[in-house]
C-alpha cells in the first residue's frame, strides 16, 4: 500500500521487481538532465509495469510515484521467472503486456506529433466517458497538472484546450467534465 504522494520507485533504481496496480492510480516519469518531467505512463486498476527490466535486472528507466492512494501487487523478479520456467503460459501474457505497453507508446508519440492540444484533451476525456453515446459526465481521475504531463502540455495549455471543447459541448468544473453530445 501506498499514500498518495508516495514514491514506489526511483529512476535508475535497480529493477527487483514487477508491479501491477490492484486499486487506485500510479504515474511512471522521467526526470530529463535538465531537471524537466516528462509523464510516461499513468495507470490503474489492472495494469503493470516494471516487467521486461525487472527480469533483465536492469534498472528502472523511469521512476514510479502513487497519483492516489493505492494498493500494488509486487511480484518479485527471481520469483516471477521460477513462474515462467514453471508455466510457460505466463511468459506468453507478459509478452502481451509489454506489447501493450510498446502500443500504448505509440499512439501516445502518434498523439503528440499528429493532434492538436484540444484533441488530445478530447480523446483523453472519451477514454475515460462511461457512456458510449449522449450526453455524459466524466469524473478526472487526477489533477489537472498530471493530466496535463500526461497529454505533454503545459497546465495552462491544458486550460486553453478545454475552452476551446467549450464550443464542442464540453464544460469542466473542478473534477468534472460535462460532455453534451460523445459524438460531437
Amino acid at each position: 500500500s501506498f499514500v498518495r504522494g508516495a514514491t514506489i520507485f526511483l529512476q535508475c533504481e535497480r529493477a527487483s521487481a514487477i508491479y501491477i496496480v490492484a486499486e487506485g492510480w500510479v504515474r511512471l516519469y522521467r526526470i530529463a538532465p535538465s531537471g524537466t518531467e516528462a509523464v510516461v505512463g499513468v495507470f490503474t486498476r489492472g495494469s503493470s509495469f516494471g516487467e521486461a527490466v525487472a527480469l533483465r535486472h536492469d534498472t528502472y528507466p523511469v521512476a514510479a510515484e502513487a497519483v492516489t492512494d493505492c494498493t500494488l501487487i509486487r511480484i518479485e523478479a527471481d520469483s516471477f521467472l521460477r513462474i515462467i520456467r514453471d508455466s510457460p503460459e505466463v511468459a506468453i501474457a507478459m509478452l502481451s503486456a509489454t506489447f501493450a505497453h510498446l502500443h500504448s507508446l505509440v499512439a501516445q508519440i502518434e498523439q503528440l506529433k499528429a493532434q492538436t492540444g484540444a484533441q488530445r484533451v478530447a480523446e483523453f476525456l472519451l477514454d475515460l466517458a462511461p457512456c458510449p453515446t449522449g450526453a455524459c459526465e466524466v469524473t478526472l481521475p487526477y489533477d489537472k497538472v498530471l493530466i496535463a504531463g500526461r497529454l505533454g502540455m503545459k497546465p495552462e495549455s491544458l486550460s486553453r484546450a478545454f475552452g476551446r471543447l467549450k464550443n464542442h459541448g464540453v464544460t469542466v468544473r473542478q473534477n468534472t467534465a460535462h460532455i453534451q453530445d460523445v459524438s460531437a
